[in-house]
């Protein structure tokens, strides 16, 4: 079946481009919704500029939209997406929703007005077998901003390994977070893995602290062979 991903370079949506090759899907494009409002109801914001240098990464075609941000308006920019989707041959969309039932709701209410078919492979997923999983496939993910108690400047940046998994199980144990930082407690992007054909090399970067949360952003980042 011929398939696109929802995309925005965060591990869910990386997972999701795993899930479809997986399941022998032939992923003709990806789709990355580019949002002018940091605050988004549906659509991931930090670092979406590199989701072209990622679909390169895994030599992917990639198709961007636009969108002021504006909450159930940006809904009509991520349909204009959808229906040049569907005008190129598409048949479903693969999303990364893990527990949002705002976005998976509103999303799958398009797919059904344009006919095409929205799998989300995660759906439900158990939090902490999900984050195991992802590292022991051999994803290499970093935090790209974190907006939750307990999740300090120290997190930007950081590497999402075994460790960083026991110091979140840890910290949930205190405070209570979703593992999967379903919640919004954190935004992640990815760099590496097991479908890429090179790997992102970032060369320079920005850590923006305000208050209680933070943004790891990369001004600079190129492809190199793995």
């Amino acid at each position: 079946m011929k398939v696109a991903v929802l995309f925005s370079g965060g591990k869910d949506s990386t997972m999701a481009v795993y899930s479809a090759l997986e399941n022998g899907e032939d992923v003709e494009y990806l789709l990355s919704v580019k949002s002018a409002n940091d605050e988004s109801y549906m659509f991931h914001v930090p670092n979406i500029h590199l989701t072209d240098l990622l679909a390169e990464a895994m030599d992917i075609p990639i198709i961007s939209v636009e969108t002021d941000g504006i909450k159930e308006a940006e809904l009509e920019d991520l349909k204009e997406g959808f229906q040049k989707l569907k005008s190129l041959g598409v048949e479903a969309i693969y999303t990364g929703a893990l527990y949002s039932v705002y976005q998976k709701s509103r999303i799958e209410k398009l797919g059904s007005e344009l006919g095409l078919e929205i799998v989300s492979p995660y759906w439900h997923v158990d939090e902490l077998e999900y984050m195991r999983m992802i590292v022991s496939l051999g994803f290499e993910v970093i935090i790209s901003g974190v907006a939750a108690y307990g999740l300090d400047e120290k997190w930007l940046g950081r590497r999402i390994d075994d460790e960083c998994i026991d110091d979140l199980v840890k910290l949930n144990d205190k405070v209570g977070l979703n593992l999967a930082f379903e919640g919004g407690e954190a935004e992640t992007l990815v760099l590496d893995g097991p479908i890429f054909k090179k790997r992102v090399k970032i060369l320079e970067d920005e850590r923006k602290w305000h208050v209680d949360s933070g943004l790891y952003i990369i001004k600079k980042a190129v492809l190199e062979e793995k």
